[in-house]
C-alpha cells in the first residue's frame, strides 16, 4: 500500500512498476477502499463533470458573486479571447484562463464546484484538465485518470505541508493546485513520472511565499485572479518539465520548505484579511461596501 508521504515514494512505484502514476494509486485506492478501479473511475468521472459543469455556470453573461464584489470574468476572458484573436497569450490560454476564473466565480456564488484542492483554488486544476480535453482533445478516460495523479500529489502536500491559506497562506491552496495541476499536464503529456514530480516542484517553488489576503474576508479578492495566475504557472511548469528541464530542488523539498515558509508567515497573512491587499484603504472601502462600518 501507498503512504503518501513523499513524491519519491510515488514516482519511485511508478518506475518500478513501468506504469503511470495514475495507474499505481487507482489500483491502491481500489485495494484500500475494497472497491474496483472502474467504481472509482465513474466517481472520479463525476467530479470531472461537475468542474465542466461550474465552468459553464461561471461563464454566464450575467454571473454575479453573492457579495456582488466580483462576476463575470469567465465571461469578459472568453468574450476577449474570441474577439482578440486569443489575446497576447494565444486562443489556447485565454480560454483556459476563462475557465480558471469562471469556476473560481462559481465557487463565489455559491454554485457547486470541486475544492481542488480546496475552494479559494478551485479554478486552477479544472480550468487546465477542461482546456486539454475541450481544446486540445485529449481523451476523457485519460484526462478523469490524471486527476488521479493530481490527487495523490494533493494528499502528499497535505500530508507534509498544508493545503489551506489559514495554515500557510495562499502558497497552500493556489501554490498546491498549481503544483498538482502540472503534475497532471504532464502525465497527460505523456511525460515520465519524474518529470511530473519536476512540474509539481517547479510550480509550488513560484510560489512559496505567496500570502493569503482576502478583501473583506471572502475568497474574492484577489483569489479569484490568482487562480488564473495559478493556471498559467502550471502550464509553464508542466511545459519545463516536459522539456526536460529539472526543479533542481526535489519536488519533496519544495514541500517541506513550503511548509516553512507558511508557518514563518505572520497571522496577517494567514487568511485573516488583517494584512496584505486586504488592508489597503481599498480593501477597507469595499469591505463597508459589503458588510457596512463597524
Amino acid at each position: 500500500m501507498l503512504a503518501y508521504k513523499s513524491i519519491a515514494e510515488l514516482t519511485e512505484a511508478a518506475l518500478a512498476q513501468n506504469k503511470t502514476i495514475s495507474e499505481i494509486v487507482i489500483a491502491d485506492q481500489a485495494a484500500d477502499m475494497e472497491s474496483t478501479p472502474e467504481a472509482l473511475y465513474e466517481k472520479m468521472d463525476q467530479s470531472f463533470q461537475v468542474m465542466i459543469e461550474a465552468v459553464q455556470y461561471g461563464q454566464e453573461k450575467n454571473q454575479k458573486s453573492m457579495s456582488g464584489l466580483t462576476g463575470g470574468e469567465g465571461y469578459k476572458m472568453l468574450h476577449y479571447a474570441e474577439v482578440s484573436g486569443g489575446g497576447l497569450c494565444g486562443s489556447f490560454m485565454t480560454r483556459a484562463l476563462s475557465r480558471a476564473l469562471a469556476v473560481s466565480g462559481c465557487n463565489a456564488s455559491m454554485g457547486k464546484i470541486v475544492a481542488a484542492p480546496t475552494a479559494g483554488s478551485c479554478g486552477i486544476l479544472p480550468g487546465c484538465l477542461i482546456s486539454m480535453y475541450e481544446d486540445k482533445k485529449i481523451d476523457r478516460r485519460a484526462v478523469v485518470m490524471s486527476l488521479f495523479t493530481a490527487g495523490a500529489f494533493g494528499m502528499v502536500i497535505a500530508n507534509q505541508a498544508n493545503i489551506a491559506g489559514a495554515e500557510g497562506g495562499c502558497q497552500a491552496e493556489c501554490g498546491s493546485a498549481a503544483a498538482i495541476a502540472a503534475a497532471a499536464l504532464v502525465e497527460l503529456q505523456r511525460g515520465t513520472p519524474s518529470q511530473c514530480a519536476d512540474a509539481c516542484g517547479i510550480a509550488i517553488s513560484n510560489q512559496l511565499g505567496l500570502v493569503c489576503d482576502p478583501v473583506a474576508g471572502l475568497v474574492e479578492i484577489p483569489c479569484i485572479k490568482r487562480n488564473a495566475a495559478g493556471l498559467m504557472i502550471a502550464f509553464s511548469a508542466a511545459d519545463m518539465a516536459l522539456a526536460g528541464i529539472a526543479s533542481e530542488i526535489p519536488a519533496d523539498e519544495c514541500i517541506f520548505a513550503m511548509r516553512q515558509v507558511g508557518e514563518a508567515l505572520p497571522s496577517s497573512l494567514r487568511e485573516t484579511s488583517l494584512g496584505g491587499l486586504a488592508a489597503t484603504p481599498t480593501a477597507q472601502k469595499l469591505k463597508e461596501k459589503v458588510f457596512g462600518k463597524d
